[in-house]
């Protein structure tokens, strides 16, 4: 939600007497203003880690030293908490100690019964001791859409440059900025102007960088960098053909959709290791040219009530401020595995629901590469129809695209050497190699050869590399067969001709 949105929410939390209000934001100055927009005749009282009791309209100390226990001593009184706001910030480390959630509880217990009072709690992540978990309401502040980072924009420039920029500059800066907050937007403004004293095209690349270093420090997402190209991959022709016909809607998503075209929401790839998911996935948002973002779900985990299940909510709300964008979910069953099975964990039931919900109803234009090594271990309702627009098999490479992988990896590296190599013998002493596995083969190949003081590598060097290598359909036979049977059962499509 906007800022807009947000002044209403909390206003209509603190006329229903809610005892605690939770507000996820980074954002303290933009809470602040909301606030005191909103407070009418009652009385805010605010506590921080910096400076302890304060006033809230200009921060100095009420009382020198206060202590957090000593603020919630003060707050049992009821005629102290009449008509009052309670704003609380730099708490998270106070709220594993039993006797202050303890202290917590029971102010949030006479605001319920007795008291007309609000506390509102402003904190960038989620921890809730489950003590006050009924009694609090949690409210994110949604990331800017495309035309409030365009007037934060404007509004720097009128001010620092005192002139306009190109319409057409302030969109890409807009696009550029998209998933980040006005405080972090200021300053990557701030940082640009001071380079030269101006704000340009060439910007752009600093504010990008800097933008991966902001959401990396998240620590839900990472932006991965667009190296491979859909020319990378050996073979799959079957998914890449889908993949073109994906990028021209998206590319044109406004046209497709007046022709009545629904947004693509994504496809899940499934296949062993080293057959090229992960590849396929960067591929595809350089054949989008939208950015990555990787979703580490292990990384959701947290050890608080609704901690988990709002950092999955941040992810997914990040991803679709940034939208255009692919969202890339790696290794999909080792987060959902066991789910309406006896192994199923609550937060991991919570968690598979949440995405199921936002996969079924989104409308942004993030699409979502999920890849699986095992797809049986994820629960039938993820694989259903209209939860992904379609599912891949990627199979163990055939003759023509091991010989293609082949020509690919060399190329890369030995591209002189190519026309030397005898690749239908090679294909032919690869059979069950997985694509990993050759571009293993030719690392090590090369690697000889350089150890050697040769002056190229020769068909003969890739061979001993070869024999010298386990394949992957040696080392997982049985899973490997286990698992084709059971895509063929499915009808699943194979990527590959």
């Amino acid at each position: 939600m906007g800022g807009r949105s947000l002044k209403e929410k909390v206003s209509r939390y603190i006329d229903a007497g809610i005892p605690i209000i939770y507000i996820c934001s980074f954002e303290e100055n933009k809470v602040d203003e909301i606030i005191d927009e909103i407070k009418t005749d009652r009385e805010v009282y605010e506590w921080n880690g910096t400076n302890g009791y304060v006033n809230f309209e200009n921060k100095t100390p009420m009382i020198e030293d206060f202590s957090f226990n000593s603020m919630l001593n003060l707050l049992k009184s009821k005629e102290f908490l009449e008509r009052k706001i309670i704003l609380f910030k730099d708490i998270n480390a106070y709220l594993e100690n039993p006797e202050i959630v303890s202290k917590i509880k029971g102010i949030a217990d006479l605001i319920y019964k007795e008291v007309d009072a609000n506390i509102i709690i402003v904190s960038s992540s989620i921890i809730i001791p489950r003590e006050i978990e009924k009694c609090t309401t949690i409210i994110e502040m949604d990331y800017l859409n495309f035309e409030e980072i365009k007037i934060i924009i404007t509004d720097f420039c009128e001010k620092y440059m005192k002139k306009n920029i190109e319409d057409s500059l302030i969109d890409e800066l807009a696009i550029a900025f998209k998933g980040l907050t006005e405080y972090e937007i200021t300053n990557l403004l701030r940082l640009s102007y001071a380079d030269d004293g101006m704000i340009s095209d060439t910007d752009l690349a600093l504010i990008i960088e800097q933008k991966n270093q902001i959401i990396k420090k998240a620590g839900i997402l990472e932006m991965i960098p667009l190296n491979e190209s859909i020319d990378d991959i050996g073979g799959l022709d079957n998914l890449k053909t889908w993949l073109y016909r994906k990028a021209k809607v998206l590319k044109n998503i406004e046209k497709a959709k007046g022709f009545g075209v629904d947004i693509p929401k994504g496809v899940l790839i499934a296949g062993v290791p080293g057959c090229g998911k992960s590849l396929t996935a960067k591929a595809t948002a350089k054949l989008f040219k939208v950015p990555l973002l990787r979703l580490d779900m292990g990384r959701l985990l947290g050890k608080y009530v609704g901690e988990s299940e709002a950092n999955l909510r941040r992810a997914i709300s990040l991803a679709d401020a940034i939208s255009p964008c692919v969202l890339w979910i790696d290794e999909l069953e080792k987060a959902f595995a066991g789910i309406n099975g006896n192994g199923s964990g609550e937060v991991s039931t919570r968690l598979f629901g949440n995405f199921l919900t936002w996969m079924q109803e989104k409308e942004s234009s993030t699409f979502v590469v999920a890849t699986a090594n095992d797809i049986t271990q994820l629960p039938p309702e993820l694989i259903r129809k209209g939860r992904f627009d379609e599912i891949f098999y990627i199979e163990l490479p055939n003759d023509k695209e091991r010989k293609k992988i082949f020509e690919i990896h060399i190329n890369k590296r030995r591209p002189n050497d190519l026309s030397k190599i005898n690749l239908n013998e090679l294909v032919k002493l690869t059979v069950g190699f997985s694509g990993a596995d050759i571009e293993g083969v030719i690392k090590d190949s090369i690697e000889t050869a350089y150890a050697d003081e040769k002056d190229c590598i020769e068909t003969k060097d890739i061979v001993t590399a070869i024999k010298n290598t386990n394949s992957l359909s040696e080392i997982m036979k049985d899973s490997i067969d286990k698992l084709a049977k059971e895509y063929e059962k499915r009808k699943f499509k194979k990527a590959s001709n």
